[in-house]
């Protein structure tokens, strides 16, 4: 049963790309994302430095909520 188990690992990798598709249409549209209390935004001159340090973790934290979801209901 090989086949059955490649199978079920591609549809979970189309719908983890299908999900962070959306993520990133809709990413734009959330008022305050990539400007949150954490960001780190350097600026002189010409020199621009971001990193979005606290956006990284929240997304990082919803990201394992719903993967820990999908593999619990996978099962």
């Amino acid at each position: 049963m090989p086949f059955q188990e490649f199978g079920r690992w591609f549809i979970l990798i189309g719908l983890f790309f299908l999900a962070f598709g959306f993520l990133f249409l809709l990413i734009g549209r959330v008022p305050g994302l990539g400007r949150l209390p954490g960001d780190i935004l350097i600026q002189k001159g010409n020199f621009v430095f971001f990193f979005p340090l606290a956006t990284s973790i929240l997304l990082s934290l919803l990201l394992t909520l719903v993967l820990n979801l999908v593999f619990r209901l996978w099962r």
